[in-house]
């Protein structure tokens, strides 16, 4: 962050006794005042009290720091202001301590934040590595594979004619195995009437030899 100075200055009027107390009090007030706009404006406040006045000082910076410089020379010698000096120290205190907490807490955040920026930079480095993998990852059977569908293409264009060729031998073999049963069937049929025949011929044979035997039996 760029450096920018805005200087504020103001005059505390030296007053005595309790007006003096009064006055101061209403100007610590003040100085509160001043010192948070100067937080909310990211500014390094100063308090320095001089001889005749007061004077704050504010600067941008981007370490907030509180330096207090009292210097005491030519202050009147009141009974109640060391009490209000050191009310005025213990809230430049309590301000200096609110800053180095503010500090320490801006000092965490950053490391969680550039903890979390490591982690998100290592990941996205891990996902364009994966990425290079995946986009350089090839098939390492694919020759193989594409020999193989070619022989599987070549093998469907033989076996279309083979199947016609089957379908025709087969229609030719049911149509002579149709022709071969009925022809054995009508031998069968003839064997038959064959073997009728035979039988029928020999019992004739038989019978008329019986009748010539017995026609020569009947002659002695």
């Amino acid at each position: 962050m760029d450096t920018a100075t805005v200087t504020e200055r103001f005059v505390l009027k030296k007053a005595k006794g309790n007006c003096f107390t009064s006055h101061l009090k209403s100007k610590l007030a003040l100085l509160v005042s001043i010192y948070k706009q100067g937080e909310k404006r990211n500014t390094k406040v100063q308090f320095k009290i001089e001889d005749k006045f007061p004077v704050c000082a504010m600067t941008t910076q981007k370490q907030q720091t509180v330096g207090v410089m009292i210097n005491n020379a030519g202050s009147p010698n009141f009974s109640t202001e060391d009490k209000d000096e050191e009310m005025t120290r213990s809230a430049l205190a309590s301000f200096r301590a609110k800053e180095e907490e503010i500090e320490r807490r801006k000092t965490q955040i950053k490391e969680k934040v550039q903890s979390q920026l490591g982690r998100v930079e290592e990941e996205t480095k891990r996902l364009a590595e994966i990425r290079e993998e995946l986009e350089s990852l090839t098939d390492p059977m694919r020759k193989e594979v594409t020999n193989i569908s070619k022989r599987i293409d070549l093998i469907n264009r033989d076996l279309k004619p083979l199947g016609l060729s089957c379908q025709k031998k087969e229609k030719e073999y049911k149509e002579v195995l149709e022709a071969f049963n009925e022809k054995n069937k009508e031998k069968g049929q003839l064997v038959a009437k064959l073997v009728e025949l035979v039988t029928e011929s020999e019992k004739l044979r038989l019978k008329k030899l019986e009748e010539l035997s017995k026609n020569i039996d009947s002659l002695c």
